[in-house]
């Protein structure tokens, strides 16, 4: 038996968040353009709203993303969002800026927040400063190897966000490396996520690193993107039980059903029926739903942290 696990999940569309809250993920996780990063889709405000009563409705939860670098120009427009957000009672934010968080505990707003800092939440010291700064998780870096995420668990004071599936980012950039890259040789071309562009290595032809280029610079992700089903249980019992599920590349039908296969193994790791035999069929079905063309792995967890420059 292991601990109570909770599942969030990205969502694309108010029918897509219906589908993923009728399979019994615990938290939709979702956002606007001008302060969330690299989400599946860019909701309205009244989206937001609607889709916060429906998991509230279903006794599920919403996380918004407000975790943007946030540019002087972005810090002038804030606070009529998280007084929307406050306002329609969504149950937690992410947020990786420290103006943000000195925003929420001057204005005294009553949004708990996870911090997330992207590939920068490496040690379980810096997650517990923020947890007495008033966090009530992080989102793990997705570069941990396996021995440090062991070496973390006993020490952690808030809970730690793990992604057991979807894409996971490398880089970012303030720059538009792409626009300044077609200005370069002269061309006009789409930036966008929907171009799925790749980069690879000059002497590694196997590498494809996704890149797109939007509002807060270029995104670039890792080759391949992350399932972890084969390692649920590992990760239960290092305590590991909050796991997200991105869907930015796996749209549609296909990442619910791959989120209902999480949700499966959720149910079986809980009442100490997982077997090996069984993770691996849900592995096999996972891998069949995922988009072709993009390769999936383990990411950082099963490398020598001695290894990683």
């Amino acid at each position: 038996m292991v601990e109570k696990i909770a599942i969030t999940a990205t969502a694309e569309s108010i029918e897509q968040a219906k589908a993923l809250l009728a399979q019994g993920v615990d938290t939709l996780y979702i956002g606007e353009s001008e302060f969330g990063l690299r989400l599946p889709h860019d909701f309205s405000w009244d989206e937001i709203r609607a889709i916060t009563q429906l998991a509230h409705d279903a006794n599920a939860k919403v996380t918004v993303a407000v975790n943007a670098i946030m540019h002087p120009e972005k810090m002038a427009v804030i606070k009529p969002y998280l007084d929307f957000l406050e306002e329609i009672k969504v149950d937690q934010i992410t947020v990786g800026d420290t103006g943000v968080i000195f925003v929420l505990e001057r204005d005294d707003y009553k949004l708990p927040y996870i911090y997330d800092a992207s590939t920068m939440v490496t040690s379980s010291r810096q997650i517990n400063f923020w947890g007495s700064q008033g966090a009530i998780g992080a989102v793990l870096s997705r570069e941990l190897p396996k021995e440090e995420l062991k070496n973390m668990a006993g020490n952690l004071e808030i809970f730690g966000e793990v992604l057991v599936y979807g894409a996971t980012i490398i880089h970012q950039s303030k720059r538009p490396l792409l626009e300044n890259y077609y200005n370069f040789i002269k061309t006009d071309e789409e930036k966008s996520r929907a171009r799925n562009l790749f980069l690879s290595e000059p002497k590694e032809e196997n590498t494809h690193y996704s890149i797109y280029e939007d509002s807060h610079g270029t995104h670039i992700f890792a080759s391949d993107d992350v399932d972890m089903m084969t390692e649920l249980q590992n990760l239960a019992e290092m305590s590991y039980t909050h796991w997200k599920l991105d869907g930015i590349y796996t749209p549609g039908d296909d990442f619910v059903a791959i989120t209902a296969r999480f949700v499966e193994a959720r149910a079986l790791l809980e009442n100490g029926g997982m077997s090996v035999t069984q993770a691996h069929a849900f592995d096999e079905d996972i891998r069949s739903l995922h988009p072709k063309g993009r390769t999936l792995g383990h990411g950082f967890y099963d490398l020598d942290p001695d290894d990683i420059k």
